[in-house]
Protein backbone atom coordinates (compact mmCIF):
# COMPACT_ATOMS: atom_id res chain seq x y z
CA UNK A 1 0.00 0.00 0.00
CA UNK A 2 2.85 2.35 0.63
CA UNK A 3 4.73 1.23 -2.45
CA UNK A 4 1.04 2.62 -4.63
CA UNK A 5 1.16 5.58 -2.84
CA UNK A 6 5.08 6.24 -3.72
CA UNK A 7 3.99 5.36 -7.18
CA UNK A 8 0.80 7.62 -7.31
CA UNK A 9 2.35 10.64 -5.51
CA UNK A 10 5.65 10.62 -7.75
CA UNK A 11 3.37 10.64 -10.97
CA UNK A 12 0.81 13.37 -10.16
CA UNK A 13 3.98 15.27 -9.25
CA UNK A 14 5.35 14.73 -12.48
CA UNK A 15 2.17 15.67 -14.20
CA UNK A 16 2.21 18.90 -12.44
CA UNK A 17 6.07 19.63 -13.09
CA UNK A 18 5.97 18.39 -17.25
CA UNK A 19 3.73 21.47 -18.17
CA UNK A 20 6.36 24.29 -16.83
CA UNK A 21 8.93 22.25 -17.97
CA UNK A 22 7.61 21.72 -21.64
CA UNK A 23 7.00 25.85 -21.69
CA UNK A 24 10.59 26.12 -20.93
CA UNK A 25 12.09 24.74 -22.76
CA UNK A 26 10.19 25.54 -25.89
CA UNK A 27 11.10 29.16 -24.89
CA UNK A 28 14.32 28.50 -25.36
CA UNK A 29 14.35 26.26 -28.07
CA UNK A 30 14.43 27.10 -31.69
CA UNK A 31 12.38 27.64 -34.35
CA UNK A 32 13.36 24.35 -36.10
CA UNK A 33 12.92 22.55 -32.98
CA UNK A 34 9.03 23.67 -32.56
CA UNK A 35 8.26 22.22 -35.62
CA UNK A 36 9.51 19.15 -34.90
CA UNK A 37 8.70 16.20 -32.01
CA UNK A 38 10.81 15.37 -29.44
CA UNK A 39 12.21 11.80 -28.52
CA UNK A 40 14.60 10.14 -26.40
CA UNK A 41 17.90 8.45 -28.28
CA UNK A 42 20.93 6.86 -26.95
CA UNK A 43 23.64 8.96 -25.69
CA UNK A 44 26.77 8.65 -27.98
CA UNK A 45 30.37 9.01 -26.42
CA UNK A 46 32.27 12.80 -26.48
CA UNK A 47 28.43 14.37 -27.03
CA UNK A 48 28.20 17.56 -25.03
CA UNK A 49 25.40 19.59 -24.04
CA UNK A 50 24.25 21.91 -27.29
CA UNK A 51 25.66 19.38 -29.85
CA UNK A 52 23.78 19.22 -32.77
CA UNK A 53 22.90 15.71 -34.24
CA UNK A 54 20.78 15.01 -37.53
CA UNK A 55 18.55 12.48 -38.15
CA UNK A 56 18.65 11.81 -42.59
CA UNK A 57 15.93 10.12 -43.30
CA UNK A 58 15.55 8.12 -46.89
CA UNK A 59 12.37 8.52 -48.82
CA UNK A 60 10.96 4.88 -49.87
CA UNK A 61 10.79 6.01 -53.51
CA UNK A 62 15.20 6.53 -53.57
CA UNK A 63 15.67 3.46 -52.47
CA UNK A 64 19.71 2.56 -52.86
CA UNK A 65 21.14 4.11 -55.86
CA UNK A 66 24.25 5.62 -56.52
CA UNK A 67 22.80 9.43 -56.76
CA UNK A 68 21.97 9.19 -53.13
CA UNK A 69 25.03 7.95 -52.25
CA UNK A 70 27.12 9.79 -54.41
CA UNK A 71 25.30 13.16 -52.36
CA UNK A 72 25.36 12.06 -49.06
CA UNK A 73 29.06 10.78 -49.48
CA UNK A 74 30.13 14.65 -50.75
CA UNK A 75 28.38 16.53 -48.58
CA UNK A 76 30.20 14.24 -45.71
CA UNK A 77 33.32 14.62 -47.24
CA UNK A 78 33.87 18.13 -45.95
CA UNK A 79 32.13 17.48 -42.97
CA UNK A 80 35.02 16.32 -39.98
CA UNK A 81 33.36 13.11 -38.77
CA UNK A 82 33.73 14.12 -35.07
CA UNK A 83 30.90 16.43 -36.09
CA UNK A 84 28.60 13.77 -36.98
CA UNK A 85 28.56 12.02 -33.56
CA UNK A 86 25.48 11.18 -32.83
CA UNK A 87 23.78 11.91 -35.96
CA UNK A 88 21.56 8.77 -37.50
CA UNK A 89 21.58 8.24 -41.52
CA UNK A 90 21.24 5.02 -43.53
CA UNK A 91 24.22 3.15 -43.72
CA UNK A 92 24.49 4.05 -48.02
CA UNK A 93 25.40 7.49 -46.85
CA UNK A 94 28.20 5.96 -44.30
CA UNK A 95 32.13 5.24 -45.38
CA UNK A 96 34.32 2.52 -44.95
CA UNK A 97 35.48 1.98 -41.04
CA UNK A 98 33.38 4.59 -40.04
CA UNK A 99 32.04 3.23 -36.18
CA UNK A 100 28.67 3.00 -35.19
CA UNK A 101 25.91 2.01 -33.11
CA UNK A 102 21.87 1.62 -32.73
CA UNK A 103 21.65 -0.53 -35.98
CA UNK A 104 18.51 -1.34 -37.50
CA UNK A 105 18.14 -4.87 -39.09
CA UNK A 106 15.00 -4.37 -41.32
CA UNK A 107 14.77 -0.78 -42.91
CA UNK A 108 12.31 1.22 -40.86
CA UNK A 109 12.04 -1.32 -37.74
CA UNK A 110 14.50 1.01 -35.13
CA UNK A 111 17.91 0.44 -33.89
CA UNK A 112 18.39 -3.08 -32.74
CA UNK A 113 21.65 -3.94 -32.43
CA UNK A 114 24.98 -2.76 -30.78
CA UNK A 115 23.09 -0.63 -27.82
CA UNK A 116 24.80 -1.56 -24.46
CA UNK A 117 26.92 1.11 -22.53
CA UNK A 118 30.27 1.34 -24.77
CA UNK A 119 29.72 -0.44 -27.24
CA UNK A 120 30.32 0.27 -31.03
CA UNK A 121 30.25 -1.33 -34.89
CA UNK A 122 32.41 -0.79 -37.70
CA UNK A 123 31.51 -0.49 -41.52
CA UNK A 124 34.39 -3.01 -43.23
CA UNK A 125 33.49 -2.38 -46.56
CA UNK A 126 31.83 0.36 -48.91
CA UNK A 127 28.18 0.50 -48.72
CA UNK A 128 27.91 0.67 -52.65
CA UNK A 129 25.72 -2.50 -52.97
CA UNK A 130 22.25 -3.44 -51.18
CA UNK A 131 24.17 -5.22 -48.20
CA UNK A 132 27.07 -4.08 -46.47
CA UNK A 133 29.55 -5.83 -44.12
CA UNK A 134 29.09 -5.11 -40.39
CA UNK A 135 31.75 -6.10 -37.60
CA UNK A 136 30.37 -6.54 -34.19
CA UNK A 137 31.42 -6.02 -30.87
CA UNK A 138 31.91 -9.43 -30.52
CA UNK A 139 33.72 -9.95 -34.27
CA UNK A 140 31.21 -11.51 -35.82
CA UNK A 141 30.85 -10.12 -38.97
CA UNK A 142 26.81 -9.35 -40.34
CA UNK A 143 25.66 -8.51 -43.94
CA UNK A 144 23.10 -5.45 -43.05
CA UNK A 145 20.93 -3.81 -45.59
CA UNK A 146 22.34 -0.40 -46.67
CA UNK A 147 18.50 1.07 -46.19
CA UNK A 148 18.75 0.26 -42.30
CA UNK A 149 19.82 3.86 -40.46
CA UNK A 150 22.39 3.54 -38.00
CA UNK A 151 24.14 6.17 -35.41
CA UNK A 152 27.81 7.37 -36.13
CA UNK A 153 29.77 7.30 -32.98
CA UNK A 154 29.86 4.76 -29.73
CA UNK A 155 27.60 4.52 -26.82
CA UNK A 156 28.82 6.33 -24.04
CA UNK A 157 29.57 5.26 -20.83
CA UNK A 158 32.51 3.26 -22.33
CA UNK A 159 33.89 2.31 -18.26
CA UNK A 160 30.60 0.38 -17.21
CA UNK A 161 32.23 -2.75 -18.10
CA UNK A 162 35.08 -2.40 -16.21
CA UNK A 163 33.31 -1.52 -12.98
CA UNK A 164 33.79 -3.98 -10.28
CA UNK A 165 31.14 -4.82 -7.54
CA UNK A 166 32.62 -4.10 -4.47
CA UNK A 167 30.23 -6.70 -2.37
CA UNK A 168 27.57 -9.43 -2.98
CA UNK A 169 24.65 -6.63 -2.03
CA UNK A 170 25.79 -4.23 -4.66
CA UNK A 171 24.46 -7.52 -7.21
CA UNK A 172 21.19 -6.95 -5.16
CA UNK A 173 20.89 -3.43 -5.80
CA UNK A 174 21.00 -4.19 -9.37
CA UNK A 175 18.18 -6.89 -9.23
CA UNK A 176 20.08 -9.83 -9.83
CA UNK A 177 19.16 -12.55 -7.93
CA UNK A 178 22.13 -15.46 -6.96
CA UNK A 179 22.40 -18.36 -9.49
CA UNK A 180 22.83 -21.67 -7.68
CA UNK A 181 24.16 -24.93 -9.30
CA UNK A 182 22.03 -27.37 -10.25
CA UNK A 183 24.70 -30.31 -8.65
CA UNK A 184 24.67 -28.24 -5.39
CA UNK A 185 20.54 -28.83 -5.07
CA UNK A 186 18.47 -31.90 -3.92
CA UNK A 187 17.47 -34.38 -6.60
CA UNK A 188 13.44 -32.72 -5.49
CA UNK A 189 14.84 -29.29 -6.80
CA UNK A 190 17.34 -30.41 -10.04
CA UNK A 191 17.75 -33.66 -12.20
CA UNK A 192 21.06 -33.10 -11.27
CA UNK A 193 21.15 -32.54 -7.76
CA UNK A 194 21.99 -35.53 -5.37
CA UNK A 195 24.29 -38.44 -6.19
CA UNK A 196 27.99 -39.33 -4.90
CA UNK A 197 30.48 -36.13 -5.19
CA UNK A 198 29.81 -34.19 -8.34
CA UNK A 199 27.81 -36.62 -10.03
CA UNK A 200 25.27 -34.69 -13.06
CA UNK A 201 23.78 -38.45 -13.62
CA UNK A 202 21.75 -38.98 -10.60
CA UNK A 203 22.68 -42.63 -9.95
CA UNK A 204 21.36 -43.32 -14.13
CA UNK A 205 24.71 -43.29 -16.35
CA UNK A 206 24.30 -41.86 -19.24
CA UNK A 207 22.30 -38.81 -18.78
CA UNK A 208 23.53 -35.72 -20.45
CA UNK A 209 23.32 -32.10 -18.89
CA UNK A 210 19.35 -31.35 -18.75
CA UNK A 211 17.49 -28.19 -17.69
CA UNK A 212 15.90 -27.74 -14.67
CA UNK A 213 12.69 -29.20 -16.03
CA UNK A 214 14.38 -32.00 -17.36
CA UNK A 215 14.75 -31.15 -21.07
CA UNK A 216 18.61 -32.17 -22.43
CA UNK A 217 20.67 -29.07 -23.29
CA UNK A 218 23.07 -30.71 -25.57
CA UNK A 219 22.95 -33.60 -28.34
CA UNK A 220 20.93 -31.50 -31.02
CA UNK A 221 17.89 -31.92 -29.03
CA UNK A 222 14.94 -29.97 -30.19
CA UNK A 223 13.36 -26.93 -27.47
CA UNK A 224 11.26 -24.97 -29.87
CA UNK A 225 7.83 -25.99 -31.67
CA UNK A 226 8.04 -28.52 -34.05
CA UNK A 227 7.35 -27.51 -37.88
CA UNK A 228 4.36 -28.37 -39.60
CA UNK A 229 4.96 -31.20 -41.88
CA UNK A 230 4.10 -29.45 -45.80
Amino acid sequence: MALWRGRAASSKLLNMLRPSMTNAFRSHSTDVADRQAYSMVLAANDMRVGTTIRNMNLSPDQGVNDSLHGGMMNQMLYLDINSQIGSCMPLSAMRIGTMIHNIELRPGQGGKLVRAAGTCAKIMKEPKSRYVLVKMPSGAEKLIDTRCKATIGQVSNPSHGTKKLRKAGHSRWLGRRPVVRGVAMNPVDHPHGGGEGRSKSSGSHGKCSRTPWGKPTKSGYKTGPLKRRK
